[in-house]
Formats: structure tokens, C-alpha cells, sequence
């Protein structure tokens, strides 16, 4: 009765060859949509090629890349040209394409490009609205699926690294139809914890699964978030909208996780370097002083105080004798000029002097009575005046003018016929 079991390799082995042998299955021509792709670093290409109804898995190798003139992404719709067969190790049947062309981009990378070009425009990209990621932050939050391999390694990483943060979770969907107005619920949700740091993301997946994230109300709502948001969806090479708006980038969830507490040993070893630092400042710092101190006691002025008392008596003596002989000489140039004015002979004669004075006093009334008006008026001349002014033309009066005569004893007023 055993004999009639095979096992799943032998089952798998003849779906294989039959594959293999299907003369229409050896070289077919599929049109999709390329989703998942991943370049491999020997040059073999590997993706998901899809319709609205199925997917199938795909390989191209790095003979047959060579031979194509663009670089695939995803929601490109191409033109391909394979093979069907059966990669034994998990039975899946896939196609081995060995040509490909370009059919049209898919609707799901028009609409991501749009977007992005639309909150580019908007500025929710610029470098200068993003907020600075905590170095040891005290709480993190994190908005994930709450079971699965992200928030899993995100937890583990944080309490490696870091054990002293507390960790939130805020369950949400992470694909699905629901998914990003979810999201948004616990965007703002989060915000009334008082966090440090927020982590936004899930695991790898389709361009599909991971398109919740590329939702313009995500968008928006990590924008606005008070709270420093990392973004950590996918894989390294998957990008999202939500990635360009988030104020950090992280490759994967792991990494999201590294890039939001320090490593513990790392700050411990900061600190002793700061240690090290520091005693070897102070050390250095102390040697200073007691240097400066042991030159400022090594001074001429503490070792031999007297000598300061000693140059201040010498020129207080150097200054005394100036004072006395500027002194001495001073009082030898008053006696001269003393002397002088004794021998002078205004002292020896003062009468002479004032005779002299007074004979120049009267040659000087002489000449005054001489040229005065009034000796001129004695001799019987008279001044005539108009207005207090003298007259000395017949032409400067006039009829009825009123005039002064002045005599030597005397004036009249009299009027012009």
C-alpha cells in the first residue's frame, strides 16, 4: 500500500517536467504590470509581473538584462517573453524572461508620481520644515500592525540599544482600503502622549500593500505631526510618499528602530571619553596654576621685598635734592632781582620822576586850552547849531529854521527871517 505515496519532491519533479515539456509553455508572450522588483547585485532582476486578476513570479537573468535599454520599476507595464517552469524549492511556477518592453506605466505609479510632484510643489518636502530626531529620546511611539515582523524587530532593537525609552504602540492597519485613514487616526492619536520620537512604517511588500503610505491624508498628517516622525515601510528599496514628508528616512523598521535610540555602549563610551577629557582639562588646567604660582613666588618682588622700599627711598632722595636746588636756585634769582630793584633809581629818586610827569601834564593842558573851542568863543567867535549839529554853510539853513548860537558864556535860540 505504501508504495502508492510519492513524496512532494517526486510531485514536484513531474509537475516540472511537464512543464517543462509543454511545447506552448516554452516560450509564451505576457503583458503586465511589474510590482516588487528587485535588482540583484549580480545583475539578475527579480519581480512580480501582475493584471487585475493574478500575479506570477519572475526571473531575468543578468545575460538577458544586458539586452534591455531601461531599468524597470515598479508600475511599469511591460511586454515579456519567456519561459514557464517550476523552481523546485518551493514548487511556485514562474517565468524566466528572456526579453523585455516597455508597455505603458501602470496606474497606481502615474498616481504616486503626481503626488509627490504636487506636495513637492506644496513644500511638504523641504529640508527646512524638518524637525531634528531626538539623540536619547525618553519616549517613542510607534504606529504598525501590532503582530508581524516589524514592530517585533523594532521592539527588540530599542530595548538592545536603548532599555531606558518606553516604547507606545498604536496598532493600526497597515494595508488594505481602511489602512490610511487608520493611520491618520493614530497619527493624532499619538500626539496626546507627550512622545520624543514617532515611527511610522511596516514591513516589505507589493507596491499595493505598501500604498496606504502613499495616501495624500498620511501625507498630510505626518507633515503636521508635532512629533519628530521616522518613516521605516518596506524595504531599503521601496520608496513612499510617506518617506519624502517624514523628518527621517529609515531603510527598514530595524533600521528606524537604530536610527531613534543611541546604542548604550556607545553613549558609556562617550561618556568615559568625556571622563578622560576631563580629568586630563582639570589636570592640565591645575599644572597651569601651580606653574604660574611657582613663577609669581620665583619674583624678584617675594623673594626680596626690600628692594621695592629700597628704589622708592632712592628716588624720593633723587626728587628731594631736585626740589632743593630748583629751591636754592629760585631764591638766588628773587635776591638778584631784589638787589635790582633797590639799586633801581626810581627807588633813589622818586621826586625827579614825578617832576618829570608833572611838566609833561602841563605841556599836555597847554596844548589842550590851545586847540580848545571855548578860548576861540572868548575872542568873540560863536557856534551855530541846527538839530545839535554845527553849522558851517549858509546853505545848510533855511527859512524858519530854528537855530542854536553858543557864546563863551552863554547860548540863544533864534529864528531864520
Amino acid at each position: 500500500m505504501k508504495d502508492k505515496y510519492i513524496t512532494v519532491t517526486q510531485l514536484t519533479r513531474y509537475i516540472k517536467y511537464k512543464i517543462d515539456n509543454d511545447v506552448n509553455l516554452n516560450e509564451v508572450f505576457l503583458k503586465g504590470e511589474i510590482s516588487n522588483f528587485k535588482a540583484h547585485s549580480r545583475g539578475h532582476f527579480y519581480f512580480t509581473l501582475k493584471d487585475e486578476g493574478s500575479r506570477i513570479n519572475a526571473i531575468m537573468f543578468a545575460s538577458s538584462t544586458k539586452k534591455i535599454k531601461f531599468m524597470p520599476q515598479d508600475g511599469m507595464k511591460v511586454l515579456v517573453t519567456g519561459k514557464i517552469s517550476v523552481f523546485e524549492a518551493n514548487g511556485a511556477y514562474q517565468i524566466y524572461v528572456s526579453d523585455m518592453l516597455e508597455d505603458g506605466i501602470g496606474n497606481l505609479y502615474i498616481a504616486f508620481e503626481q503626488l509627490k510632484k504636487k506636495l513637492e510643489l506644496e513644500g511638504l518636502f523641504d529640508v527646512s520644515a524638518k524637525k531634528k530626531i531626538p539623540k536619547i529620546p525618553r519616549r517613542i511611539g510607534v504606529i504598525t500592525a501590532p503582530t508581524g515582523a516589524a514592530i517585533k524587530d523594532i521592539i527588540s532593537t530599542i530595548k538592545r540599544r536603548w532599555p531606558l525609552t518606553e516604547i507606545y504602540l498604536f496598532p493600526a492597519l497597515v494595508q488594505g482600503e481602511e489602512a490610511a485613514s487608520d493611520i491618520v487616526k493614530q497619527i493624532k492619536f499619538s500626539e496626546e502622549f507627550n512622545l520624543d520620537t514617532l515611527i511610522v512604517g511596516r514591513g516589505g511588500g507589493s507596491i499595493e500593500d505598501l500604498w496606504p503610505f502613499n495616501e495624500e491624508i498620511v501625507a498630510r498628517a505626518i507633515y503636521e505631526c508635532n512629533t519628530p516622525v521616522i518613516s521605516a515601510v518596506g524595504h531599503e528599496i521601496d520608496f513612499t510618499i510617506a518617506d519624502f514628508v517624514s523628518d527621517l528616512r529609515a531603510p527598514t523598521p530595524t533600521g528606524a528602530a537604530e536610527m531613534a535610540v543611541p546604542q548604550i555602549s556607545d553613549v558609556v563610551n562617550y561618556l568615559n571619553q568625556l571622563e578622560i577629557r576631563l580629568n586630563r582639562a582639570l589636570a592640565s588646567k591645575i599644572n597651569n596654576y601651580k606653574d604660574r604660582l611657582k613663577s609669581i613666588q620665583n619674583r624678584n618682588i617675594f623673594l626680596n621685598p626690600v628692594v621695592i622700599y629700597q628704589a622708592k627711598d632712592m628716588l624720593f632722595d633723587s626728587i628731594l635734592e631736585r626740589l632743593k636746588h630748583s629751591a636754592t636756585k629760585l631764591v638766588s634769582v628773587k635776591e638778584k632781582e631784589l638787589i635790582g630793584l633797590k639799586n633801581s633809581y626810581i627807588l633813589k629818586n622818586p621826586y625827579q620822576i614825578l617832576d618829570k610827569k608833572a611838566n609833561k601834564y602841563l605841556q599836555l593842558v597847554s596844548k589842550l586850552e590851545t586847540l580848545s573851542p571855548l578860548l576861540t568863543l572868548k575872542r568873540g567867535y560863536a557856534i551855530t547849531k541846527k538839530n545839535d549839529k554845527v553849522i558851517t554853510s549858509v546853505r545848510e539853513i533855511k527859512k524858519n529854521d530854528c537855530i542854536e548860537v553858543e557864546f563863551s558864556d552863554g547860548s540863544i535860540k533864534a529864528s531864520v527871517l
